[in-house]
């Protein structure tokens, strides 16, 4: 009886080891927001546009339907870097994201994908973003901010920033038990607009 105390008891102990050495990884890490691609809003490829410098929403009547039937879907894709300093490497296994803009919830969700954080590099983890955003655009000033941000796009030299945050909570195997990091990593940059062409 007692073996087996002190058997689970060192096994707790190696546990608790493995939690905070990967705990510690993954808070030494810097997280950063590399680009966006593939944005299309209410079916619309936004992405073909800026880059073609052709930003007109006028020309989409398909988003002033959505707006109508207030169901803008929102699907992108954001490349968020991961950058491990240490001399330890980690695995993600899956995170959950919330996505805000000016403050403003505009997407959530989970990317269920392993991660491999190797010592010393960098990891770009592609996340894909399928929202609707109406209750975002319904807002007439974030409407007209967005606008202006976007059209920043179009016009080059004008360059628009704005302000986005992505929280994620990563989280990782430990045996056969899923582990969440206790709280949201927040990373909280003014975007260019240029990173959108």
């Amino acid at each position: 009886m007692k073996k087996y105390i002190l058997i689970c008891i060192l096994a707790f102990l190696v546990s608790s080891c493995g939690v905070s050495r990967k705990i510690e990884v993954l808070e030494k890490c810097t997280y950063d927001i590399k680009s966006a691609d593939d944005i299309f809003l209410a079916g619309k490829n936004m992405t073909q546009m800026f880059k073609n410098r052709t930003f007109d929403l006028s020309s989409a009547p398909s988003i002033a339907l959505a707006m109508f039937r207030k169901n803008i879907p929102l699907k992108a894709k954001v490349n968020l870097s991961i950058y491990n300093p240490t001399s330890k490497g980690a695995v993600i296994n899956q995170f959950d994201y919330i996505i805000l803009v000016k403050g403003q919830e505009v997407a959530a969700g989970t990317v269920d994908k392993r991660i491999n954080l190797v010592s010393g590099t960098t990891t770009t983890v592609p996340v894909q973003v399928n929202s609707n955003i109406y209750s975002f655009l319904s807002n007439g000033k974030t409407m007209e901010e967005l606008v202006e941000f976007m059209s920043g796009a179009k016009s080059g030299p004008t360059e628009k920033k704005i302000r986005i945050s992505i929280k994620i909570k990563p989280s990782f195997m430990l045996g056969k038990e899923l582990i969440k990091y206790p709280t949201y990593i927040t990373i909280d940059r003014e975007i260019s607009s240029k990173i959108l062409y």
